[in-house]
């Protein structure tokens, strides 16, 4: 085992050797890159042990999200710790040992993916593999100060995955940085795809986004409460417009996940082998599978109910925002004071992590600085299939907004608008294309067969023409956007004459949808292609 190895970390760890050899062969956008898989998630010829030992089986292929990150030029470095059967957020609920903070003695990793967030944290691996239902996946992350990205339900494949409770598990990533964590989370998704993005999806968050914050935070440690302040006055200086929200229905459900009927799910997943393994189940996640059950059907049926109810007051205080911004979770706590009371001390660690899931939310959790020599860290949370939006604001917090394009760009199916004139970026149009939803992606050069003319409109419009062959044409400059099928047809139905989309060739030869104008409008205009571009040609007064 590697000099610095948590000894409680690793379950099963490949050899030094084993790991090597796989990486100098490695090819893809990912290769080369370690990658640790908590072990309850299959990988091919290792054992998957849940955390019980009891339990194990060894799978003869990957999960769906191992062998897609394998494809990608990942190389497995072995299986991780974990609260035993994916139950608790602590990481101390495990017969392979107690999983330390790697950054704090003393104190809880967090979980339940708690050896993979401190083989990430600790430098063993680049990125690793966690599951969330309650939070399991942003939880350690938090502790850490690393990033943790939990994409909306059912996106990503959890076959291969031991169920914790089936309706709300989900797969997802840690790493030390978001550039790494959303590169690692484009090939998973993309390999391991299975809920379909719909064809409406927001690729972007806007410029100026709308973050909601809770207008009270119960439980947060007041030292972290100014550390989230800090945070948002920070996005407020960034530009991002901020508005309260009443807590109160997101709270109400988190109280659900364990203290209502909808643990009923984390019974059907191992309970039978529990009732019959009592020696070989942690007491306390014994007495929460155990306990669920007697859960009788009417009372499942009736909290169902409520979490609809709650649901839908929740998705009400937030219309109008783009995202929610919370601290992760409301303190640190203790190996001891874990020990000292398991309940509620876990209890009180997914204050703001157990709603997401079954309000179907997707979620990235990223560091925000730190308090003494603790990690603190807020997740920023968005609807359903706003994954992206999600990233933009995280990104932001960060400070690396546009580093990388978004992950759901890999499995979304984008469609390309080339634009040239007041949908530019700046330009009057552009919030046409931001109300939609739609992500810049960079600027372009149109093959030199073209010629632009000014329009005498309001605002002033470019005419992109096609030369007929043989005649003089030149270059012109624009910009590439990205929409959603549904997107890109609302705003084609929505186009004013004599404007219309067509194919437009760029200077790669190759063809994408653009901006073109009917030709006896073009004919009529003010020619400005000498100035090669829209930008230009306002620069020079020639327009308007």
């Amino acid at each position: 085992m590697p000099k610095g190895t948590h000894m409680t970390v690793w379950i099963h760890r490949r050899s030094d050797s084993e790991i090597s050899a796989e990486t100098a062969g490695a090819t893809g956008p990912l290769a080369g890159l370690r990658l640790a898989v908590k072990d309850n998630v299959d990988v091919a010829g290792l054992p998957t042990t849940a955390g019980c030992p009891e339990f194990a089986y060894t799978p003869v292929q990957d999960a769906a999200a191992v062998a897609a990150l394998r494809a990608a030029g990942a190389v497995v470095a072995g299986k991780t710790n974990l609260d035993q059967f994916a139950t608790g957020l602590v990481g101390t609920r495990s017969p392979y040992g107690v999983v330390e903070n790697a950054v704090r003695p003393g104190y809880v990793s967090g979980g339940s993916s708690s050896g993979s967030a401190v083989a990430v944290a600790s430098g063993e691996v680049d990125f690793a593999i966690g599951t969330d239902t309650a939070g399991s996946g942003r939880v350690p992350a938090a502790l850490h100060g690393i990033v943790g990205i939990k994409p909306t339900l059912g996106v990503v494949s959890t076959d291969g995955v031991v169920p914790a409770c089936r309706s709300y598990d989900c797969v997802t990533i840690f790493a030390a940085d978001l550039g790494t964590a959303n590169r690692a989370m484009a090939a998973m998704a993309a390999g391991a795809a299975a809920r379909p993005f719909p064809a409406d999806v927001r690729l972007a968050a806007p410029p100026n986004p709308v973050v909601a914050i809770f207008d009270s935070l119960p439980d947060l440690d007041p030292q972290w409460r100014s550390a989230f302040d800090r945070t948002v006055a920070e996005l407020r200086e960034a530009g991002a417009r901020i508005v309260e929200i009443d807590p109160a229905p997101f709270l109400a459900a988190a109280r659900l996940l364990y203290d209502g009927a909808l643990v009923a799910e984390r019974y059907s997943a191992v309970g039978e082998f529990v009732d019959s393994h009592p020696d070989a189940v942690d007491p306390t996640v014994g007495a929460i599978i155990s306990a669920a059950r007697d859960v009788p059907a009417h009372r499942l049926v009736s909290d169902q109910a409520e979490l609809d109810r709650l649901r839908s007051a929740a998705m009400s205080a937030l219309a109008g925002a783009d995202v929610l911004l919370t601290p992760t979770v409301p303190g640190h706590p203790t190996i001891a004071e874990i020990a000292a009371d398991p309940i509620g001390e876990n209890s009180k660690l997914g204050t703001y992590t157990n709603f997401c899931n079954l309000f179907d939310l997707c979620a990235v959790a990223v560091p925000a600085g730190q308090v003494e020599d603790a990690h603190f860290g807020v997740t920023v949370l968005a609807r359903a299939f706003e994954d992206a939006v999600a990233y933009d604001v995280a990104a932001l917090i960060t400070g690396t907004p546009g580093a990388e394009p978004a992950w759901p760009l890999e499995v979304c199916d984008p469609q390309e608008l080339i634009v040239f004139g007041a949908h530019l970026r700046g330009q009057p149009l552009e919030h046409q294309l931001i109300t939609l939803g739609a992500r810049w992606s960079g600027p372009v050069r149109t093959s030199p067969h073209y010629r632009l003319a000014a329009l005498d409109t309001t605002p002033p419009k470019p005419a992109v023409t096609r030369v007929p062959e043989g005649e003089s044409g030149v270059p012109i400059a624009g910009e590439r956007w990205l929409l959603s099928p549904a997107a890109l047809g609302h705003f084609l139905a929505s186009l004013p004459s004599p404007m219309q989309l067509g194919s437009i060739e760029l200077a790669d030869h190759t063809w994408h949808i653009g901006f073109s104008c009917a030709g006896a409008a073009a004919q009529s205009a003010k020619d400005i292609s000498e100035y090669g571009g829209w930008r230009a040609a306002l620069a020079a007064g020639a327009v308007g």
